[in-house]
């Protein structure tokens, strides 16, 4: 099966009939297909038979207005082609779609909110890559239909019906909307009846990751002791063993509503949480005092307890690692970057929302008080790390992941620890948003559809 890139060019519908394509000599040589021959054409979902009227001297595939409009291709899309002499089949794309949780058709600078830079340079890397990508929402799937409404981006976002992506990637925000009874219909749907591949298809809770994880004994080495909250005797225990302890909600993200306790010198217990403002601090002459504090939380919020680390610091603030885990162009694991995040001057967490600053996981490291030896064998593991924690949720969790956002931390021993991994991670916060470049997570994004495709 022979494989290229296709420049796509559109042309007058009295020219040409839907149920015919041209295509230049020259793609028809390298695809091996037959001249005037009936074959099949496949874009996503879409499938048709056309005439193919072949063209001296030219290399780009030409269609109808009226094909056009059922493929939903607008401009000059650049498209990778494959063709099976066996099935008669010519592929194009591939095709991706991506599905986020609301559109704003009335902002048209800000159609999806802040992933709309993402957006842009997805379309821009699609381009560069011979794929073609739309944008789409769940309430485009309240309709069973084989096609969607969705956004597409030439000269300005524009809606239109397209058939049904090759590969979805799932940038839903909320469990909520993930569980909608529509949501999940169409993905197992469009699974069974096309065979698209959906990856990033669920919210990871922290719970489910440190049990999965911990079946691999190569594991447990980077697992901070670990438990649901289910009362005040586990609380007890876990205050016993450790001089500071932290609770988490077991789905929070973005260092919402974090809770540490510890110790205090004259018996009692102090209690951190965050707010947007910063930390508040609270005191409690008992342990039994302060679990009678946070007994309502527990009624709507579930928590995990974790073990406290001594964490690495730099001028007393504390630092972790995010590290982008992805599939590549071989359906492999691979690191693609690793920050470190410094906890702002209020705050116990360091994510980006709670005021954290990134720096390079060197340069946070180098100025470190970790012991010599540790600071570069560190730089070494801290990727090893967050492969090994990745293949181990692809083994242990029944989803597909194509991309992890797992935080990690140094404690100032250097040992490595697992703090969270994330199945959705952020798109605007671990490298600068630029408009020309387009960053190498989003080209690794790019090559795994590829490579799911087959195209």
């Amino acid at each position: 099966m022979s494989k290229f890139k296709i420049p796509v060019q559109t042309v007058h519908s009295g020219i040409l009939q839907e149920n015919a394509i041209m295509l230049g000599d020259k793609s028809m040589k390298r695809l091996k297909i037959p001249a005037h021959g009936i074959i099949q054409l496949s874009f996503g979902s879409f499938r048709q038979e056309v005439t193919v009227i072949p063209v001296p001297k030219a290399d780009s595939l030409r269609v109808s207005e009226g094909l056009a409009r059922r493929l939903g291709w607008r401009g000059r899309p650049v498209l990778n082609a494959s063709y099976s002499t066996g099935s008669r089949i010519l592929r194009l794309g591939p095709l991706i779609g991506v599905l986020v949780s609301r559109d704003h058709p009335d902002q048209p600078d800000r159609v999806f909110g802040q992933i709309t830079m993402f957006c842009r340079e997805l379309t821009n890397a699609c381009q560069a890559q011979g794929a073609y990508v739309y944008f789409f929402t769940p309430e485009a799937l309240e309709t069973r239909s084989s096609s969607i409404q969705g956004w597409v981006y030439d000269e300005g976002w524009r809606k239109l019906s397209l058939p049904v992506a090759d590969v979805i990637n799932n940038r839903l925000t909320t469990r909520k909307v993930e569980n909608k009874p529509s949501v999940q219909h169409f993905l197992a749907d469009v699974k069974s009846r096309y065979g698209t591949h959906f990856f990033n298809e669920k919210f990871l809770d922290k719970t489910e990751v440190f049990e999965a994880l911990a079946q691999d004994t190569a594991l447990q080495r980077y697992l901070p002791e670990s438990h649901a909250l289910t009362g005040f005797a586990i609380l007890k225990k876990m205050c016993n063993s450790y001089s500071s302890v932290f609770l988490k909600p077991v789905r929070g993200s973005l260092g919402k509503g974090i809770l540490r306790i510890s110790r205090e010198e004259g018996g009692g217990y102090r209690l951190l949480s965050t707010t947007p403002m910063g930390t508040r601090k609270q005191s409690y002459p008992s342990l039994a005092k302060l679990f009678q504090s946070i007994s309502p939380k527990m009624k709507t919020t579930r928590f995990q307890i974790q073990q406290g680390l001594n964490l690495m610091e730099l001028g007393k603030r504390p630092v972790d690692f995010r590290a982008l885990v992805q599939k590549n162009g071989t359906g492999k694991w691979g690191v693609t970057s690793i920050v470190a995040r410094t906890a702002g001057s209020n705050h116990f967490v360091s994510n980006l929302a709670r005021g954290g600053t990134l720096s390079t996981v060197k340069e946070a490291i180098g100025k470190s008080s970790l012991p010599a030896g540790m600071k570069e064998s560190s730089q070494v593991q801290l990727p090893r790390a967050a492969l090994a924690i990745a293949r181990g949720v692809e083994t242990f969790i029944p989803a597909h992941f194509g991309e992890l956002g797992i935080d990690l931390a140094l404690d100032q021993s250097g040992r490595i620890w697992l703090l969270e991994v994330n199945s959705k991670p952020s798109k605007n916060d671990n490298t600068p948003l630029n408009d020309q470049k387009i960053r190498p997570s989003v080209k690794q994004m790019i090559l795994y559809c590829r490579y799911l495709a087959g195209l």
